[in-house]
């Protein structure tokens, strides 16, 4: 059977790879902050006029010789929010599996998030940021959504750069309902109009995940030495990568991603840095991580 990233790489239909990808990864999306009778326990308070009696805690009562009521938390329905950068650095591909890139891999993993969503009952929704504009799917339920989503990220293709601040704030109109926001892109441009854009989320009270992606080249600078490259999202000509540029180029690369890790910290978004070529589930299981757990 082939391997995750081979999968996304090869797989022509996105309900293929969620099935095989999403298959015992058992993580929902958000635990919710409603109390009662919920399925997980959350605390014991004491009984109040207007409780439920099933709701009390008979065992507890025979120890204590006082009335308890169990108290749990359900899932909330929240929106979620799928934000894909899919300017033209997100093409970059992967230099040991075929007919993979950042693009290819950041749309199937917010196509498993999609399924996700849909599976628990929330409403969720897309944002495709190319070409310096951004395209937008309203929140919906149901497997129809679930579709309508699938086929945007099929057809998105890299280009271009992210939007300018102003096409941001015009999309920030969701903001006002509570929100789970999933973003995926590369972070090679921070800050920026979209780095500022989830901080405002944040700050609006908003989960946000961020996942940023690199290849495996990328993040030991494996390059073919000598070759030209040409920045996708600039017109700063060609650059070329000689071996003894390697060890300046992986350290202004930490660096630059230092600085990202530093303003999510800052910002209190939650940051799960990946290479493409790591298998997508233990990833998602990453990006998935509840509040809860990453303290």
């Amino acid at each position: 059977m082939l391997q995750a990233p081979a999968l996304v790489a090869h797989a022509a239909n996105l309900d293929l790879v969620i099935r095989h990808v999403l298959a015992g990864l058992g993580h929902g999306i958000h635990a919710g902050r409603e109390r009662g009778a919920g399925v997980e326990f959350s605390e014991y308070r004491a009984y109040a006029p207007g409780d439920e009696w099933r709701r009390v805690d008979w065992k507890l009562l025979a120890r204590a010789d006082r009335y308890y009521v169990r108290e749990a938390e359900r899932d909330s329905h929240v929106a979620v929010w799928l934000w894909l950068d899919a300017s033209a650095s997100m093409a970059e591909p992967s230099r040991t599996v075929a007919g993979l890139d950042k693009l290819a891999y950041a749309r199937t993993a917010l196509a498993c998030i999609a399924a996700i969503a849909q599976r628990q009952g929330d409403a969720f929704g897309l944002v495709i940021c190319v070409n310096g504009r951004t395209e937008a799917i309203q929140p919906a339920r149901g497997p129809r959504q679930l579709q309508r989503i699938l086929a945007a990220l099929a057809r998105t293709e890299a280009g271009g750069a992210l939007p300018d601040d102003d096409a941001l704030r015009t999309c920030l109109r969701f903001a006002r309902s509570p929100a789970v926001v999933f973003a995926a892109g590369d972070c090679l441009d921070w800050p920026s109009p979209w780095s500022q854009a989830l901080g405002r989320l944040r700050g609006l009270r908003h989960d946000v995940r961020l996942l940023a992606l690199s290849t495996q080249a990328e993040v030991d600078g494996s390059f073919t030495s000598g070759l030209a490259y040409r920045d996708r999202e600039g017109d700063g000509g060609l650059h070329r990568l000689l071996a003894t540029d390697r060890e300046a180029y992986r350290a202004a690369r930490g660096a630059h991603f230092d600085a990202v890790a530093a303003g999510c910290r800052q910002r209190d978004i939650p940051l799960t840095q990946a290479r493409i070529e790591q298998p997508l589930e233990a990833v998602l299981r990453a990006w998935l991580r509840l509040p809860g757990a990453r303290r």
